[in-house]
């Protein structure tokens, strides 16, 4: 375990929905690029609302982008 019991799918659905940039997801959900650098190498786990928002910019359900591995 990475540091998280949080596993997410946030760089295979960036690159499915056209390389969608790391910086561009962070604008959309109001973090920093470095927030998403951090979830994506599973170093910790999202709050609640920043789980909604990251799926939210998906078009997706909170559990088709996280999931509890612990």
């Amino acid at each position: 375990m990475n540091g998280t019991p949080v596993a997410n799918d946030i760089r295979r659905l960036r690159a499915e929905r056209g390389e969608m940039t790391q910086q561009a997801l962070a604008d959309a959900c109001g973090v920093t690029r470095q927030t998403i650098i951090a979830l994506e190498a599973g170093r910790y786990g999202p709050s609640l609302a920043l789980a909604f928002r990251i799926a939210r910019a998906f078009g997706l359900g909170v559990e088709d982008v996280f999931r509890w591995t612990g």
